[in-house]
């Protein structure tokens, strides 16, 4: 664990292992530890792979972030941060929902670094009103267990998951609510208004081993915007799976560990 001082901020980062690095990016209001709890088990049998999981500006325990106000200088401070880090070195992106969008950000500026990408649930397009989904709906309910929860706990559970049990749940509080109850809200909702980046993302062709896993039940950024980048990722695969909605990782953990376990597959090749 560690501080790393950029322009706009201090991004504080945990930094595992040694081998070919991979930038995690959790999404927005979350911090490092949505990355780490569903990667790390990944690693405990895998050799040759540096992790640098970071807490992006205003999430987490990173700091000094105040004169941040774009999604632009968000991206601006993770590309400093990587190339203080990892100067000029070859690496690998994976980012879940906004750091989905930011890992594509990354690719647009760095591509010539970037060896592979993986998405989880990612924002395709910045703004709710412009994203093709579908209404929240839980495919999967405990009652049992579900009873053990007081009002609040459950009305939270409902509205952002769609998986309803007691492993989705304690994943849920410890690798996503624990972020999000410590984000700076004010900073993020300054952020929000420019939440999307001044320039197109996604318009050169990549062609790494790439990744792209949707949840079909994803009410947040759903799934079709994310397939009309086929085209974009030549060497990607595009998995839509059923009973997973924005927290695919936690709600569909099997399917989830064999793609991303075939998707590092390939880029160990």
């Amino acid at each position: 664990m560690a501080y790393c001082k950029v322009q706009q901020a201090e991004i504080f980062y945990k930094d595992i292992g040694e081998g070919t690095p991979i930038i995690m990016i959790h999404g927005f209001s979350p911090d490092h530890r949505l990355m780490s709890g569903c990667m790390e088990p990944f690693f405990e049998n895998r050799t040759g792979w540096r992790r640098i999981y970071l807490d992006l500006p205003g999430m987490g325990q990173s700091r000094n972030y105040d004169e941040i106000t774009s999604s632009d200088e968000m991206l601006n401070t993770v590309v400093e941060f990587i190339q203080t880090i990892i100067p000029d070195q070859q690496y690998v992106v994976l980012g879940e929902s906004y750091g989905g969008y930011i890992a594509r950000g990354i690719i647009h500026k760095q591509e010539q670094h970037i060896l592979g990408a993986a998405f989880i649930c990612p924002v395709i397009k910045p703004f709710a009103k412009d994203r093709t989904v579908g209404q929240h709906q839980i495919v999967k309910t405990d009652e049992k267990f579900l009873e053990t929860l007081t009002q609040t706990e459950l009305e939270d559970f409902k509205t952002k998951n769609v998986v309803l049990n007691e492993s989705t749940w304690i994943r849920y509080n410890q690798e996503i609510v624990s972020g999000v109850q410590i984000a700076d809200i004010p900073f993020l909702e300054k952020v929000q208004k420019n939440y999307g980046f001044s320039f197109e993302v996604d318009q050169s062709v990549f062609s790494k081993p790439s990744l792209f896993l949707m949840g079909k039940q994803d009410a947040v950024v759903g799934y079709m915007d994310a397939l009309a980048l086929q085209d974009k990722y030549l060497r990607g695969t595009f998995a839509t799976l059923d009973k997973a909605g924005h927290n695919l990782q936690i709600e569909q953990p099997q399917l989830f560990n064999a793609l991303v376990s075939e998707w590092l597959e390939r880029l160990e090749d």
